[in-house]
C-alpha cells in the first residue's frame, strides 16, 4: 500500500507554544488526521514530533512492506533525517534518533521536503493554527 504523510510543527514564540500534527493518506485516502499539542516548545522540536507521532501510528497501523512518504516543509529536520545536516542541537538529537529507529520499522520510508504553500502541508498547518487558536483563547 502507499501512504502519504503530510506534517507540519508550530511554536507561537519560537519557542512558544507549541502543537504537531499530521494527515494520512493511503491510496489518496485520508485515513488519519491528527493534532497533539506540545507545551513550549520551538518550531523544531515540533516538526520533529510531528514525524515521530506519524511514525508511531503508521507502526500501529500498517505492514512493514507498506510504502510510506513523508513530507513535511522543514528543510533542516528532513535534511537532518536523510543524514545532508548534523543534528547539532542536543534538545533535537533524541527526537533525530527516535525517527531512525522508527522508521527502520519499515522497508521503504521516504522523506519529501516541499514548500510552507504545498496543499497537503498547508491542509495540517491550518489545523495546528486553528488548534492553537482555541488552546490560547482559554
Amino acid at each position: 500500500m502507499r501512504v502519504k504523510i503530510f506534517t507540519d510543527g508550530a511554536a507561537r514564540g519560537n519557542p512558544g507554544n507549541g502543537a504537531s500534527g499530521f494527515d494520512i493518506y493511503e491510496n489518496s485516502v485520508l485515513k488519519k488526521s491528527f493534532v497533539k499539542y506540545n507545551g513550549i516548545c520551538t518550531n523544531n522540536f515540533s516538526e520533529y514530533t510531528a514525524i515521530i507521532l506519524a511514525l508511531k501510528w503508521c507502526r500501529k497501523n500498517l505492514k512493514q512492506d507498506d510504502e510510506i512518504e513523508i513530507v513535511s516543509d522543514s528543510l533542516l529536520v528532513v535534511s537532518q533525517i536523510a543524514g545532508k545536516f548534523k543534528v547539532r542541537s542536543q534538545s533535537l538529537a533524541p527526537l533525530s534518533e527516535e525517527v531512525a529507529r522508527l522508521k527502520s520499522y519499515f522497508k521503504s520510508v521516504r522523506f519529501s521536503h516541499v514548500v510552507r504553500t504545498n496543499t497537503g502541508v498547508a491542509n495540517v498547518d491550518r489545523k495546528l493554527n486553528l488548534f492553537l487558536d482555541r488552546k490560547e483563547r482559554v
